[in-house]
């Protein structure tokens, strides 16, 4: 139970809630915390922060404290690759404990939000994210809230555990096929090559080989079959994805006897993308825009068979709503609504 007690008459008595202080420009947070018992001394600062009443708080058996219900629900919601923040004017956050795929469980994030006088919010899921950003964040919206609304929203949780998680990346080897006589023959310089080292080593993979093959399905079947046999985890076929009649890596894929995922992305830019597995490998067809972007459909899609995900043609369709790059001037990808 909550009791409004003049500031004057407090001294001695147990603060029931976290008090904020706010200096702009250089700090905010609690000038004092819950369960504070209160002095002579903090008198004179509780009125500077506006306070002439404080609460003094004895809870009822039934009753959990903002803090204490926060710090329930974030145990019960988050799996592994996280760590919970301390609670704080009942709010707990949830930080990334190292670099990985960043999962959300949409449906019971739902549920949860629509339990009464219950906050829980994410950063969006299926995107990379790094050791200590915050991903997510709950609280309760009252000081003090009912025991049975906690236990609801554990039971949510169980239900759809993990709620939130981090999948690390696993570090993977990955080769390149590079297509296209014009490179084979050494007319002009790749660029495909540069790009995907400095990509995959981001995720936490390496690119260990890189072939060149003229616009010819038998070669490009042999070298997608090779790198398999020599330990490939991932196949990235680059070049040859348009329509022209010379381009002849999705029929070089499906010759080397790759199960189609899909043929297409709705993904601007990354139409001509292509997804097929080789028994459990996946090997991907990159179209050109992979280079030239800085985030493409290889941003969308890579990640999650780095986090050891199973892409299927539904993950693929979904994507068409955020699916369009808005070409900013200044690219602040993964901060930005692409692919969300």
């Amino acid at each position: 139970m909550l009791k409004v007690v003049d500031v004057d008459d407090s001294v001695g008595m147990v603060l029931g809630h976290d008090i904020t202080r706010i200096v702009p420009g250089e700090c905010k947070g609690p000038a004092f915390k819950k369960g504070h018992v209160i002095e002579e001394k903090d008198i004179a600062l509780l009125k500077d922060l506006g306070k002439e009443h404080i609460y003094t708080l004895s809870l009822g058996p039934d009753q959990v404290h903002e803090n204490d219900a926060a710090l329930r629900i974030a145990r019960s919601a988050a799996g592994d690759g996280l760590r919970l923040g301390a609670p704080s004017e009942g709010k707990v956050d949830l930080f990334a404990t190292g670099s990985g795929l960043l999962k959300i469980n949409v449906e019971g994030l739902n549920q949860v939000n629509r339990v009464d006088e219950i906050v829980f919010a994410t950063l969006h899921g299926f995107q990379p994210v790094t050791e200590g950003l915050k991903v997510a964040g709950t609280r309760i919206v009252p000081l003090v809230t009912d025991d049975a609304k906690v236990v609801r929203v554990e039971a949510i949780c169980r239900q759809f555990f993990p709620l939130i998680q981090v999948r690390p990346f696993q570090s993977w080897k990955v080769a390149v096929v590079t297509t296209g006589s014009e490179i084979f023959h050494g007319r002009i310089k790749d660029g495909f090559g540069p790009v995907l080292r400095e990509k995959f080593a981001a995720l936490g993979s390496t690119v260990i080989r890189q072939d060149f093959v003229a616009d010819d399905v038998d070669l490009t079947v042999g070298a997608i079959e090779q790198a398999i046999a020599d330990g490939a985890q991932l196949v990235a076929v680059t070049g040859g994805m348009s329509v022209d009649p010379d381009d002849q890596t999705p029929a070089s894929i499906r010759a080397a006897g790759g199960r189609v995922v899909t043929y297409g992305a709705p993904v601007l830019p990354g139409a001509m993308f292509m997804l097929a597995y080789i028994g459990e490998v996946p090997v991907v067809g990159l179209p050109g825009c992979v280079m030239y972007y800085r985030a493409s459909i290889f941003d969308l899609v890579i990640p999650r068979l780095l986090a050891g995900e199973t892409v299927t043609r539904a993950d693929i369709t979904v994507l068409g709503h955020g699916g369009l790059c808005s070409g900013c001037e200044s690219c602040r990808w993964p901060v930005c609504g692409f692919g969300k």
